[in-house]
């Protein structure tokens, strides 16, 4: 079962809601950030930048910046661009997109649900950025992005969400990435009763985007319940933000990887070597992976389909038969020499929505020298994974619905 449970937002006010949501400040190269900042007294970017065109700069990441998110926060509250509904509700959310719909539910979700393993992780987190958004939450007070989380279809969930989005939306506005954005209120109590019942019946909800966030959290609550063993079980640091939004509606979208160096290979070496392990077929037109096992490679101006042998792989090894793990063990490791996906700066990873396109830019601008495409994992393979206490490899996934900052702020402040 999971518990999630309705709060009383900190949101913009209807008019200001499309200029005040951002995507997160990480997301922006450093000139497009600063131009959204200079043009746009009112997006949420501010609050995350305080020190923008300021003289005196703290360091990032410290209490003292910290502080200073506060303090922007705070003026945007007293400058009325923020307002709190009076009423504990649930959000409706939905994206459109030129190929997708996505529509879920934003919420509180417990803690607890994270530690009795009902939140189920397929990525490991970084101690150190754990810590340092537990700080952010310990001097901030407010979490201003929900964690991506992703359940089994609900008929009794879809039912309520339905009965909304046939109606009249809080917000209605549309991004320059050409997404449309919509937001209802639940706060009618028969209604959040209903959602309340109908995710206890649920098994296990799976973390899909915000590892380090949902990690965070967790540690921010079990401090505050050690400075006080005697806590308020409905306080508001038990729960963190979350969008839960159902299997079907969630994308699933490859995770792609460009190399700069063939490790000494010359092209024709490199895909002998690679012969031994993947049936290779030359494609005289830009190429795509049809199915799992099957990746795409893109080497001097020429397109390949590799298909993994058997014996490559062990279909029975739920993380060893993911095709970013076979392209590791067989081409990355063995023959280019990348021992660490995570630090070795001869890789890069490109998410799968600049598609077949993008790859091979990148290897025509002289950026990289190969690039390789993959197939998207599915859902069931996301699942069996965490199911089974496992993690998956480094970038395995490119997930959507991106979410935006600023739309729907859970306070942590009782």
């Amino acid at each position: 079962m999971a518990k999630i449970v309705p709060f009383k937002a900190i949101r913009p006010t209807r008019d200001k809601a499309y200029l005040v949501s951002s995507m997160p400040a990480y997301i922006y190269p450093k000139h497009l950030l600063e131009a959204k900042l200079e043009s746009n007294p009112y997006t949420f970017l501010h609050v995350i930048n305080p020190e923008f065109r300021a003289d005196n700069k703290t360091q990032p990441n410290t209490v003292e910046r910290f502080q200073n998110v506060r303090e922007k926060f705070d003026e945007f509250n007293n400058e009325g661009i923020f307002i709190q509904d009076s009423k504990e509700s649930f959000y409706i959310y939905r994206q459109i997109t030129k190929t997708n719909t996505y529509v879920g539910l934003i919420s509180g979700i417990s803690v607890d649900d994270y530690l009795n393993g009902n939140i189920k992780i397929h990525e490991h987190t970084l101690t150190q950025r754990e810590e340092t958004f537990k700080l952010y939450l310990d001097v901030c007070q407010f979490n201003a992005e929900p964690v991506l989380l992703t359940y089994e279809d609900n008929p009794t969930v879809d039912t309520i969400i339905n009965k909304y989005i046939n109606t009249r939306s809080e917000y209605e506005f549309c991004t320059t990435h050409h997404i449309k954005q919509d937001l209802w209120l639940v706060n009618d109590e028969n209604d959040i009763s209903t959602l309340v019942e109908a995710f206890k019946n649920i098994k296990s909800i799976y973390i899909a985007d915000g590892h380090h966030r949902s990690a965070s959290s967790v540690l921010y609550a079990q401090s505050k319940r050690e400075e006080n063993p005697n806590y308020d079980k409905e306080s508001k640091f038990n729960y963190f933000l979350s969008y839960l939004i159902p299997e079907s509606k969630l994308n699933i979208i490859e995770y792609n990887r460009t190399v700069s160096s063939l490790n000494e290979h010359t092209p024709e070496s490199f895909i002998e070597e690679v012969s031994k392990s993947f049936e290779i077929d030359e494609k005289m037109t830009t190429y795509s992976p049809i199915k799992k096992h099957n990746f795409s490679m893109y080497l001097a101006g020429k397109w390949y389909s590799l298909t993994a042998k058997k014996g490559t792989y062990n279909e029975d090894d739920i993380v060893g038969n993911l095709d970013a793990r076979i392209l590791t063990e067989n081409i990355l490791k063995p023959i280019l020499g990348i021992k660490d996906l995570k630090t070795d700066n001869r890789i890069e990873f490109m998410e799968g929505t600049r598609g077949a396109e993008g790859l091979q830019m990148k290897v025509d601008n002289e950026e990289a020298i190969v690039a390789f495409g993959l197939y998207p994992v599915s859902i069931e393979q996301l699942k069996a994974v965490a199911d089974a206490n496992n993690i998956m490899p480094p970038k395995s996934t490119w997930i959507e619905p991106k979410m935006r900052s600023g739309l729907t702020i859970y306070s942590l402040e009782d």
